[in-house]
């Protein structure tokens, strides 16, 4: 699916992807949602995720906290409180660490919380989204705290992308089942 240029075609496809990978997640036979995810024996999953995310609640968890990300972003700059994308003190070339403290920070999570945190959260950036023009998501700089990009570009990562990238991961573990 292409990348949206639209409003519409943002909360289409937020919706969309989420759906499919709620419908996968239900579609997963309990012993392969309890089995610990292991992917050390495939050299071509490098990336600090593929050792990160030991289980479904791993993955909803980090959905959850790139949502809220994404929120207080866009609500602290709304109420002309200046705010970078990432909290201090990370960047684009460390935030492998905040996720990191993401995942330490949800040890004690339940799955069943996780579910509820990460459909909860997709409502809230859904409804976030909802509330700009397509002007105001897609024109380049429109607001000058996005930099050389879109909001709806944030929006597009934080979640059809996002949500891609899980349902890739949950079917990678399956695979790994089999």
């Amino acid at each position: 699916m292409a990348r949206p240029k639209t409003k519409e075609a943002l909360i289409y496809q937020a919706d969309e992807n989420f759906m499919k990978l709620f419908r996968y997640i239900d579609s997963m036979p309990e012993s392969v949602l309890n089995t610990e995810f292991d992917f050390s024996s495939d050299k071509d999953k490098t990336e600090l995720h593929w050792a990160r995310d030991r289980n479904l609640r791993d993955v909803l968890i980090h959905l959850y906290e790139w949502h809220q990300l994404l929120l207080k972003w866009v609500k602290s700059n709304i109420a002309g409180q200046q705010a970078n994308f990432l909290p201090e003190p990370y960047n684009w070339k460390t935030y492998g660490q905040m996720n990191i403290e993401f995942w330490e920070k949800h040890q004690a999570t339940e799955l069943l919380a996780a579910k509820h945190l990460v459909q909860e959260s997709h409502d809230a950036v859904l409804e976030l989204a909802k509330g700009f023009t397509d002007e105001a998501l897609f024109t380049k700089q429109y607001f000058n705290w996005t930099g050389t990009t879109t909001l709806g570009s944030y929006c597009v990562s934080a979640m059809p992308s996002h949500y891609d990238w899980a349902l890739k991961k949950l079917r990678a573990h399956l695979k790994m089942q089999s």
